[in-house]
């Protein structure tokens, strides 16, 4: 009597007996590390700046429709405007290319609350409050009833996208002084300790309201229970670094040429996807990121970036190559975070449970710049 045919190895089998045993997507290696740590020290600091600025645009340019000094967090002199025409200053059109991505993929709880009903009546009486006495919006709400609250829906991302960085930026920060005071030594260790800290801000309530002449309206209460990884974290990391979107001029967006996917869910474009090679032309937002990074780079790091290839010639896509090791890093730890059982379970049935889930991530992941990374 034979014995039942046994099921073939998933191709990407190593990569989740890494995971499921507390290892990483990326290997350990003190190159690795150094890029790693080093280029989230440069993205911390500018976190902190997007998080900063896409919170104060939620909290005080409320349907503002024309909000000119938006990126100014309320400081406008002549020497910053003078600046800022001269591009001597952090993009944050970059943030904004972030938070619209996720409001267009859209997916999980806070989605689902901004088109619920008891959003829409927080929603009606802010904006009652704010067009008051305004004819002309209240003329142009009453022509088009969702223009205002989709206007809102966008406000209430730019305060979740905001509160999110906080808590990423806080995190990556305490990595690289951990780092730096000998006590992180590996890319396990970066994946443990950022896998921590999402763990430990989990339940972090997500709210948003404005105050409108004295009076504080809710807009996302903490009522709706509204989250940090589940209805944030997770979404963010679904449109950024897995969906994204086809950056112009490397991709036609004739229909007829079928080279976009039709479905949003079949999108590949997020920064776990792209090439860095393109980074630096014209219509790459991630560009934008690079040249930011680029300003607050430690020194060990653009030693390393000095000593290889052409030098600083091509940093920016240097930096890119090491922005997309350290994401993997970050998607390492929220795989494990995010698995349904403990990894080093005995179970029978919970292993195979933890086993099924990665192999459907890793089914996404086959396409990606996975195999690229680990060399």
């Amino acid at each position: 009597m034979s014995s039942s045919p046994v099921a073939p190895a998933h191709p990407l089998e190593p990569f989740i007996q890494s995971l499921l045993s507390a290892q990483a997507l990326l290997p350990d290696s003190e190159t690795n590390l150094l890029e790693v740590v080093g280029i989230l020290k440069s993205y911390g600091v500018v976190l902190d700046a997007y998080s900063r600025n896409l919170i104060y645009i939620a909290d005080h340019q409320f349907l503002v429709l024309f909000p000119f000094f938006k990126y100014f967090n309320g400081d406008i002199s002549l020497s910053r405007l003078l600046r800022h025409w001269g591009h001597d200053r952090i993009n944050f059109e970059y943030a904004e290319y972030c938070m619209k991505t996720m409001l267009w993929h859209g997916g999980g709880g806070f989605d689902q609350y901004l088109d619920s009903q008891d959003f829409l009546d927080h929603c009606h009486r802010a904006t009652a409050a704010k067009i008051k006495g305004n004819t002309l919006v209240q003329g142009l709400s009453r022509v088009f009833p969702d223009f205002l609250p989709e206007q809102v829906r966008q406000l209430a991302y730019y305060s979740a996208l905001g509160q999110f960085w906080r808590v990423m930026s806080d995190l990556f920060m305490d990595l690289c002084d951990r780092y730096d005071h000998g006590k992180i030594s590996s890319i396990p260790q970066v994946v443990a300790h950022i896998k921590a800290g999402l763990v430990a801000a989990a339940a972090l309530p997500i709210t948003y309201a404005v105050t409108i002449d004295g009076v504080v309206y809710d807009l996302v209460p903490k009522s709706a229970g509204i989250t940090f990884l589940m209805d944030v974290a997770v979404p963010y990391v679904e449109a950024v670094f897995f969906r994204g979107t086809p950056f112009l001029g490397t991709v036609s967006y004739n229909a007829q040429a079928y080279q976009i996917p039709v479905e949003q869910s079949q999108f590949e474009y997020g920064a776990l996807y792209a090439d860095p090679v393109p980074i630096g032309g014209a219509g790459i937002p991630p560009t934008l990121l690079m040249q930011d990074m680029r300003h607050f780079l430690p020194d060990y790091l653009s030693a390393f970036y000095a000593s290889q290839g052409r030098g600083l010639a091509d940093v920016r896509v240097k930096m890119c190559q090491s922005f997309q090791k350290s994401m993997f890093c970050v998607t390492s730890a929220a795989l494990q975070g995010l698995l349904p059982y403990p990894a080093d379970t005995q179970e029978e049935g919970e292993s195979q449970a933890n086993h099924e889930f990665l192999v459907a991530w890793m089914n996404r992941l086959a396409t990606s710049r996975l195999a690229v990374v680990q060399f």
